[in-house]
């Protein structure tokens, strides 16, 4: 019997990972997560927030501790099939813009699935329709705006129909117009979500969990209304109310 849906979307059981230096950048991490819960991952710079969503689809590789996606534990046999259901979209949208068009570069994870070619157009043609630049095909990825970038960098992850997406800062550098588009794009999603963030408006908007990230361990965990009203709890660990949680206490 198949028990994947019954299974969390991540679990990390004691995970721990140090650089080549030696220096532990994660230290004991226990995390799950459910099928199509969205979680924010909070914390300073440096806290592990980085390295620890790189642990969830295998580019790095904890050397203590387990991983595994939905009920399939992350191991050389499996990273591939594994990779296939976990979407990464990187901070910066040049490490994933790299082909001659917008249109390679979205078909370039579907093509490498195998799919035959007929499949991989409609699922491009899918992801640009999504975040609303199907108009941009043909156009060089390296031609757009940062927050065209952005968007097309999540629509080649988008084409890969992942079980679960993973965000690092997905509204960083971008103007209020373009975060406005990517937070309401983020909304309409139903693929589990993990964003690491330092927007706080984003993780308060978009995800109904926040989890906090410091010294490389996870010093708080629960719901984001409760996680992200605690001024000291933020304040300890380098963080700030949302800027609406600040502006309605300060009407009062």
């Amino acid at each position: 019997m198949d028990n994947a849906a019954h299974d969390p979307a991540i679990a990390l059981q004691g995970i721990e990972y140090a650089y080549p230096d030696g220096t532990r950048a994660l230290v004991g991490i226990n995390l799950s997560i459910a099928p199509g819960e969205r979680v924010a991952l909070l914390g300073p710079n440096g806290a592990g927030k980085s390295t620890l969503i790189l642990h969830i689809n295998g580019i790095v590789r904890a050397s203590v501790g387990t991983a595994a996606i939905q009920g399939t534990q992350l191991t050389d046999a499996t990273v591939r099939d594994i990779r296939s259901r976990v979407g990464l979209v990187f901070q910066d949208p040049d490490d994933q813009l790299f082909m001659t068009t917008v249109y390679d570069d979205v078909a370039f994870g579907a093509q490498n699935m195998g799919l035959d070619r007929d499949e991989v157009d409609r699922r491009v043609h899918e992801a640009l329709h999504a975040v609303g630049l199907a108009d941009t095909a043909s156009r060089p990825g390296q031609h757009l705006s940062f927050g065209q970038k952005k968007r097309i960098a999540l629509a080649t992850v988008l084409a890969m129909s992942p079980e679960v997406l993973v965000l690092d800062e997905p509204t960083s550098n971008l103007d209020p117009r373009a975060k406005r588009k990517m937070v309401s794009l983020l909304e309409s999603l139903d693929s589990t979500l993990v964003v690491a963030t330092h927007d706080m408006e984003l993780a308060w908007t978009l995800c109904e969990r926040a989890v906090v990230i410091d010294g490389g361990r996870v010093v708080a965990d629960g719901p984001a209304k409760k996680i992200m009203t605690d001024e000291d709890l933020l304040d300890t660990h380098g963080l700030e109310l949302p800027p609406s949680v600040r502006a309605s206490r300060d009407l009062r």
